[in-house]
C-alpha cells in the first residue's frame, strides 16, 4: 500500500520599497513511499566479501538488508533506485530482503555465495614484523578471510590476528602473541559447509620480533609495603604487570627502568617471604625475578611516590583520586563504582552541609578516604576532602567526549563526596613541627597510633600541632608558596617539600563549637602525613584565567593503620 506525503513549501517575496509582505504562493511536491522493490541485482553469485548492486524502486528509506535471512551490511545508498550491499561471511544462499518502515521486499532469484579459498602471496610478504604491530598481507580473495592465525615453529596453538582493514585483494591485520620468533600464518575461511584453514605446511612464514623484557641481575632487599622499588635492563616498557604475591603493584616504566611501589595486598605486620614476578606479552608470559622477596608490613602504612593529576579531559591523566588507606590511584572511570558509589547515588544529598555528612555510618563507612588536588580559576592549586564542596566533581572527566554523562556524578550537577577529612600545613619556623616533618621526609616514621598523637579536643591539638586553623582545602598558599610565579605559564618540576597533616573523621564529621566552627582535633577516625614532592604546574593556555587543569602531583603517604580508641585518648 502506498502512502503519499504532501509537503507545503511557501515562498515569500519582500516588496523592495516597503517592508510588507507582497505575495505568497504554495505548490505541492508529491513524495511516494512504499516497501522496497527489488528488480535485479547484480552479481547473482560471488564471494564473500563482495559488493552487490541492488537496482529498484524506494530504495533511498532502506533500514537493513538480509541475505538468505541473516543481516548484511549496507554499504551505499546510492539513489533510491539503487543501492549496494556487502556479502558478509556469516550470511549464506538464499534471497536478499530489504526492509523500511513499510515493510520489506525480497528479491526474486536467490543470491549465490561462491567459496574460493583464499591464499596469500607470499613473494611480496613482508619479511619480519614486530609483535603487536600491522602488518599488510596480499593475496587473492582475502575478502573471504574469516580469520588471521598465526603459529609458531614447534607449537600447536595458532593466534589469531586482529584484522583491521579488508579488501579483495589485502587485508591489514595487527601481529599477535607468538611463542617464537618464526612464525607460519594460515588463514580460516567458510568453504560452503563449514569453517576450514589453508594448509600449514605450505603456509608462509615471517619472523616476529619479540620485544622481550631482560632485566638486569639485583639484590632485593626487605621492603616496605608502600615503598618503590627500581628495576633496570632493556625493553622494560614492555611489561604489562608486577605482581607481588599474585597482587598488582603501580609501576612507572621506560625502556630501560621500571618502578614499582609494592601493594598494600593481604600481607599480615612483621614480614612474609613471598614471590615476585614479571608479566608482559598480553599476560601470556612471566618471569620470576625472585621467588624470595621479603615484604615487610610495617606498623604504619605508607605509600612512596603515587602521582595524580588535576581535571584534565585527557584520557591520560584521568586518575585523580587517592586513598592513603587502599594506597591506590584511581581512574576517574572507576569513581562511580569502586571510590565513592554513595556519593555517585545520593549526589549533592550525601552532605547536609558542607563537612556534616548525611548518609548512614554504614553507608558512610564503606567508602575508604581518599583526596584530591584541584586548580581552582584562579589557578590556585589545593588538596581537597571530597566533602569540601559540592561544586568541583562535575569538573573531573571519565572521558574526552563531549556531553554531561561523561562528567564524574554523570550530569553538570552538585555532588559532594562521602569521606570527611581536613588538612594542615606543618610549619617549619615551629620547631616541634619541623623536627616532625623532617622525620617524615626521611622516612623514619614508624608507627603512628593515639599514644604518639594524642587528640586533645579542648587545646584543639593532635600531638603538638594545632589544629584551629586546619581546612577541607588546603590551597597551595600553605604548602607552596611563591613557587608557581604569576602562575600565567607552565612551572614544571616545583618542589614543595612540604608535609601536611590528614585527618580522616568518624561519621559524620567534626564537631562543631559553639561558635559555629568546627573542631578539628574532635571524632578522629584516623590521621596520616602527605608529603608533596613535585609538582608540574601545567595551564590549559596561557592566560591566569584558564586553571591549571592538566598539573600532575607526586608525593609520599603515611597512614593510620587502626582507628583512633577515644576511651585511650582525651
Amino acid at each position: 500500500m502506498k502512502k503519499i506525503v504532501y509537503r507545503l513549501f511557501a515562498v515569500a517575496a519582500l516588496a523592495a520599497v516597503t517592508l510588507f509582505a507582497a505575495c505568497d504562493s504554495t505548490h505541492v511536491d508529491e513524495t511516494i513511499v512504499s516497501v522496497p522493490v527489488i528488480e535485479s541485482f547484480t552479481p547473482q553469485a560471488a564471494p564473500v566479501g563482495s559488493q552487490i548492486v541492488i537496482t529498484g524502486q524506494f530504495l533511498n528509506a532502506v533500514s537493513k538488508a538480509e541475505i538468505g535471512g541473516v543481516e548484511v551490511t549496507i554499504k551505499e545508498r546510492v539513489s533510491d533506485t539503487q543501492l549496494s550491499i556487502i556479502a558478509t561471511a556469516d550470511a549464506r544462499d538464499g534471497v536478499i530482503k530489504l526492509y523500511n518502515m513499510e515493510g520489506v521486499g525480497a528479491s526474486a532469484e536467490p543470491f549465490t555465495y561462491t567459496y574460493a579459498a583464499p591464499e596469500i602471496t607470499a613473494t611480496i610478504l613482508q619479511s619480519s614484523v614486530d609483535m603487536g604491530d600491522q602488518m599488510l598481507i596480499a593475496g587473492k580473495y582475502m575478502s573471504a578471510v574469516d580469520g588471521v592465525l598465526f603459529t609458531a615453529e614447534g607449537y600447536d596453538t595458532a593466534h589469531e590476528a586482529t584484522i583491521i582493514t579488508r579488501s579483495a585483494s589485502e587485508l591489514v591485520v595487527k601481529c599477535p602473541y607468538v611463542e617464537a620468533e618464526t612464525a607460519r600464518i594460515t588463514l580460516r575461511y567458510f568453504d560452503g559447509s563449514a569453517m576450514t584453514e589453508t594448509a600449514k605446511e605450505s603456509a608462509p612464514t615471517i619472523t616476529v620480533v619479540r620485544y622481550k623484557p631482560q632485566f638486569d641481575e639485583q639484590t632485593f632487599v626487605r621492603t616496605d609495603v608502600g615503598r618503590s622499588v627500581t628495576l633496570t635492563g632493556s625493553y622494560l616498557d614492555k611489561v604489562d604487570k608486577i605482581l607481588v604475591n599474585g597482587f598488582e603493584a603501580q609501576c612507572f616504566k621506560s625502556h630501560s627502568e621500571l618502578k614499582f611501589t609494592v601493594p598494600a595486598g593481604d600481607f599480615v605486620d612483621g614480614e612474609t617471604v613471598t614471590e615476585l614476578k614479571a608479566v608482559y606479552f598480553d599476560g601470556y608470559e612471566e618471569l620470576v625475578l625472585s621467588d624470595a622477596f621479603l615484604v615487610y608490613v610495617p606498623f604504619v602504612k605508607y605509600w612512596e611516590n603515587m602521582r595524580t593529576w588535576g581535571h584534565s579531559k585527557l584520557v591520560e591523566q584521568m586518575s585523580s583520586f587517592f586513598s592513603p588507606e587502599t594506597g591506590i590511584v584511581y581512574a576517574n572511570a572507576d569513581w562511580r563504582t569502586v571510590v565513592d558509589p554513595i556519593a555517585y547515588q545520593y549526589q549533592a544529598s550525601t552532605c547536609s552541609a558542607v563537612q556534616v555528612s548525611n548518609v548512614s555510618v554504614e553507608e558512610y563507612n564503606s567508602v575508604a578516604p581518599y583526596f584530591y588536588f584541584y586548580c581552582n580559576n584562579s589557578c590556585e592549586l589545593s588538596v581537597n576532602s571530597p566533602a569540601s564542596s559540592n561544586g568541583l566533581f562535575k569538573n573531573f572527566w571519565i572521558a574526552n567526549v563531549s556531553g554531561n554523562e561523561n562528567r564524574l556524578p554523570g550530569a553538570n550537577s552538585s555532588c559532594y563526596g562521602t569521606p570527611v577529612l581536613a588538612f594542615r600545613a606543618l610549619k617549619e619556623s615551629n620547631p616541634a613541627e619541623k623536627e616532625l616533618a623532617d622525620k617524615v621526609r626521611k622516612c623514619e616514621l614508624t608507627d603512628i597510633n593515639p599514644t604518639l598523637f594524642p587528640a586533645d579536643v579542648t587545646a584543639q591539638t593532635i600531638g603538638d600541632i594545632g589544629v584551629s586553623s586546619s581546612s577541607a582545602q588546603l590551597k597551595d598558599k600553605e604548602w607552596a608558596v611563591d613557587m608557581f610565579g604569576d602562575k600565567k605559564s607552565d612551572v614544571m618540576g616545583v618542589k614543595p617539600d612540604a608535609v601536611v597533616l590528614v585527618m580522616y573523621y568518624a561519621h559524620p564529621g567534626p564537631e562543631k563549637g559553639a561558635d559555629g566552627k568546627f573542631n578539628f582535633a574532635s571524632n578522629l577516625k584516623r590521621i596520616g602525613f602527605l608529603h608533596i614532592t613535585n609538582v608540574n604546574f601545567v595551564i590549559d593556555q596561557s592566560n591566569s584565567s584558564k586553571p591549571a587543569s592538566m598539573s600532575d602531583y607526586t608525593f609520599n603517604c603515611y597512614w593510620q593503620k587502626y582507628d583512633y580508641d577515644y576511651s585511650k585518648i582525651q
